[in-house]
């Protein structure tokens, strides 16, 4: 199954953490690390206070379940010290799952397509920077999408 994945620090070496993550994902057994995208820069949501963020997409293969990925993706935070203060705030790496496959989750846990992507430079222009074809499940084409946001947020790095 493929997979796209949303990574964001903007804590303790950005740069460095979100490398660790993608190293991560690429050696845990059920995923493969397809491709990632260049690093871009995004001032914090809703004038949070603290530093930039720091923010790529990947793309990968995985043999996991969407719950399974979803696991992996939090052991992947928690082993890089992630702390769960204040919604949207600072943290050392944020993993979301922005797509998996075509499917349409909703339940307690999981949401995909993740339900914020569609509104954030920070996950559009990476996306469309690895996958420019891609289409996201009840939305449509990624370029459509991207037509509609304010791509200034964020800076290529």
């Amino acid at each position: 199954m493929l997979a796209y994945i949303g990574l964001g620090s903007n804590l303790k070496g950005p740069k460095a953490q979100i490398k660790r993550a993608l190293a991560a994902l690429n050696d845990n057994n059920g995923t493969e690390l397809m491709t990632a995208s260049s690093l871009y820069e995004s001032k914090p949501l809703l004038d949070i206070p603290g530093p930039n963020y720091i923010n790529a997409v990947c793309k990968i293969e995985t043999k996991l379940s969407a719950i399974d990925l979803l696991d992996l993706c939090q052991e992947i935070e928690e082993s890089q010290q992630r702390v769960r203060e204040v919604k949207w705030g600072s943290r050392t790496i944020d993993l979301d799952i922005l797509l998996y496959g075509e499917q349409v989750i909703s339940n307690k846990r999981l949401t995909i397509p993740h339900p914020e992507a569609i509104n954030r430079a920070f996950v559009l222009v990476p996306l469309f920077e690895i996958d420019p074809t891609v289409k996201i499940p009840l939305l449509g084409p990624i370029k459509t999408l991207l037509n509609r946001i304010n791509k200034s947020d964020v800076k290529k790095l």
